[in-house]
């Protein structure tokens, strides 16, 4: 899509959601090793944010995907080791074109002369979990994980069981020295891993990729050890001597001290034809190679041009990844599934007789969503072209058969959830199909229940992920309220398990009894009703107080919506009573139609009512009341924007909401104070357009501090 034509606010609300999805697919993917999009997929979200920036360059936001490498580490039992030279991205190529403008533009950077050849580095890009190896005195002491390029995961004692990396480097190598490359595994050991995995019961991995990443960050090193891990190295870090002047001559170096590096690196004097041609080469080699790979990183070879050229947010300008486009082939669909995900998406995924790409051996492919199969004609017994975009998940690009009479297909079902037969739907404006079920779907369940005692809800301590998913799978927990049972029911079964003291069972029950009279608000968020999120629960509670005010408002106005039965979509009857209903649910400032409709498609499903009602014969919410503080800011919008350096966000918005004012995520002419932080960006620049009060965190300290203490802070 161009950007020509495109309003300001238009773009800002684009970046906007482009940031907040980029995000979430870098968490999947470098935190939790679960991408759930394909390469090609994310990159063409990361080219549209970056066409939009390039459009509107004083719109790019402080939490912009162009700034970030990677992502922060998730909370996890291995230590973080904070890098001394940042572990930069790349950025990617598409196209002979893009090649040809890359030279171009460091040939311009440079002031070079006309004539003046290049010499490039070139070698094929692994496709693998970044890693930094530092060497003090010849010695192996620290491992890392990239995270997100500024801190990553402490992985020392896991790659000693890596036989591709040296504990001790020959005499004379640099007194510090930072080897960074690719944990990876080949083809051959991946096949063999899950096979050994699948007879064990284990977890079976998606790619390579991921199964490196698994394998690496284990908290249990012999975990590690048991895994075909491999190493290769492509550049380095921190270092107290560069040994040589070209990237090509310290490469050859490391290599000397015994690190694999790539067998296709070549150095290469000459213009993009000559590049493009390398990696032509490159990709005919691709399949017989023993490891995937994904494109080919070209580097200038000259460390000192490199210097010059420095880097842009996130990447070097001396190098850049020149991507391969997918790989395609024909097959046959056999059949359709619906499965349905932790949110309750229906995803119908393809069964394939099976294909071989890139490789790969394919039987299951995608669909997405219903759109999509319309938008393909796709039926049981089409020939179709599937590819391994970004060679990881498979997707149908073209059905070679959809013209074809077939009278007898039949369409798959998405009225009813495959899992629990709850309605399923679509909200006006969305594609996606979802479950309603929520408590009570079996494919929601373990995700809802980690949801509801999660910090933002309830915040039970001692009921983690994996406690949760052990004590679901035993049977001891189906629904919220069961959780408020176990004490009576299971405590001699969880004093019986591998871990579990008298002590830690007696900790887990009273932070349990301690939630019998949570927040209401809390309780309403961590149900996880669509569209509910913590602040539009505050928002219904400060206005209903008590769960069954809302409750019996939220049932009358649903009682005269419907559904279309073809397209499943809500629609209005326009009775009185039930317009009254829903005028006062959206006459709360913030709340909308489809926070209306999600609280009726909660309550309208019998199951949902159920667990709701069980919950409540175990838990009373004391009535919702807001205390506030006479304040200057009361009764009035506050946004926050730029970062906040002695508070959360959270901390910022409860704030404000105890000094009576109400926290707002944009500005508008409404909003009377906007409060910036560093790298405040287009908030900044509409607040000045409207004339709107700023105040920086400081500000906002002595106004809190005049509210609650008179000034005293």
């Amino acid at each position: 899509m161009s950007t020509e034509g495109l309003s300001e606010a238009d773009a800002a609300n684009e970046m906007m959601r482009l940031a907040k999805a980029i995000a979430h697919h870098d968490r999947l993917y470098h935190a939790e090793d679960s991408p759930e999009i394909t390469d090609a997929e994310y990159d063409a979200l990361v080219r549209r944010n970056a066409a939009l920036e390039a459009a509107f360059p004083h719109l790019i936001r402080p939490d912009s995907p162009s700034r970030k490498v990677g992502h922060a580490i998730a909370a996890s039992p291995l230590g973080k080791v904070t890098h001394e030279v940042r572990m930069m991205s790349l950025d990617n190529a598409f196209s002979p074109e893009e090649v040809a403008e890359w030279l171009a533009r460091m040939r311009r950077f440079l002031n070079l002369p006309e004539g003046e050849r290049l010499a490039i580095t070139a070698e094929d890009k692994i496709d693998g979990l970044s890693c930094s190896l530092r060497y003090e005195n010849g010695r192996l002491v620290r491992a890392a994980t990239r995270g997100d390029g500024q801190v990553g995961e402490d992985v020392t004692a896991n790659v000693a069981h890596i036989p591709d990396i040296p504990q001790t480097l020959p005499a004379g190598v640099p007194e510090v020295f930072e080897v960074r490359g690719e944990v990876y595994m080949e083809k051959q050991s991946f096949t063999a891993l899950n096979a050994a995995q699948h007879d064990a019961g284990g977890k079976i991995f998606a790619n390579p990729r991921n199964a490196a990443a698994g394998s690496l960050r284990q908290k249990d090193a012999s975990v590690t050890a048991r895994r075909p891990l491999r190493f290769w190295a492509h550049g380095w870090g921190a270092v107290s001597e560069v040994p040589g002047a070209t990237q090509s001559e310290v490469v050859a170096k490391l290599k000397a001290w015994g690190f694999p590096v790539s067998p296709l690196f070549t150095r290469i004097e000459g213009d993009a034809a000559a590049l493009v041609a390398h990696f032509m080469r490159i990709g005919q080699a691709r399949p017989t190679l023993p490891y995937d790979i994904d494109g080919v990183v070209y580097k200038l070879d000259r460390l000192d041009w490199q210097e010059r050229l420095g880097f842009v947010a996130k990447a070097p300008r001396w190098a850049l990844a020149h991507k391969f486009p997918a790989e395609r082939a024909e097959t046959t669909v056999q059949g359709i599934d619906i499965q349905v995900g932790r949110t309750g998406k229906l995803t119908p995924v393809g069964r394939l007789a099976p294909v071989l790409v890139g490789g790969v051996t394919v039987t299951n492919v995608t669909l997405h969503n219903r759109d999509e199969i319309a938008r393909l004609g796709l039926r049981v017994g089409d020939r179709v072209v599937i590819q391994r975009a970004g060679d990881v998940i498979p997707q149908v690009v073209e059905n070679l058969t959809r013209d074809e009479p077939r009278p007898d297909a039949k369409e798959p079902d998405f009225s009813k959830c495959p899992e629990c037969d709850s309605e399923a739907y679509a909200e006006v404006g969305e594609v996606d199909v979802r479950c309603s079920g929520g408590l009570i779907c079996p494919a929601q369940r373990t995700e809802r229940l980690k949801h509801f005692v999660g910090r933002k809800a309830l915040d039970i301590e001692g009921l983690g992920e994996k406690t949760i998913a052990d004590f679901f799978a035993r049977g001891w927990l189906q629904s919220p309220a069961d959780i408020f049972r176990l004490e009576e029911e299971h405590r001699d079964d969880i004093l019986k398990l591998e871990g579990w003291q008298e002590k830690s069972a007696e900790n887990l029950f009273k932070a349990i009894n301690a939630k019998r009279e949570p927040d209401a608000a809390r309780l309403l968020f961590g149900l996880g009703i669509r569209h509910v999120g913590e602040v539009t629960a505050r928002d219904l509670m400060k206005h209903f107080h008590t769960l069954p005010a809302l409750r019996d408002v939220a049932e009358r106005a649903h009682q005269t919506t419907w559904r279309d039965p073809v397209t499943q979509t809500s629609g209005g009857r326009g009775e009185l009573g039930a317009l009254n209903e829903m005028s006062l649910i959206e006459s709360i400032d913030g709340i909308g139609p489809s926070v209306v409709e999600a609280l009726g498609d909660f309550f309208h499903e019998p199951h949902n009512v159920t667990v709701w009602e069980d919950l409540l014969r175990e838990v009373t919410p004391p009535r919702y009341e807001v205390k506030t503080v006479a304040s200057r800011v009361a009764g009035k919008t506050v946004v926050f924007t730029g970062k906040l350096e002695t508070m959360s966000r959270d901390e910022a918005k409860a704030q404000a909401e105890r000094l009576g004012a109400k926290a707002a995520g944009s500005v508008s002419a409404k909003t009377d104070l906007l409060v910036a932080g560093p790298g405040a960006g287009s908030k900044l620049k509409k607040a000045a357009e409207f004339g709107i009060e700023v105040v920086d965190e400081a500000g906002w300290a002595a106004i809190v501090a005049e509210a609650l203490w008179g000034g005293a802070g």
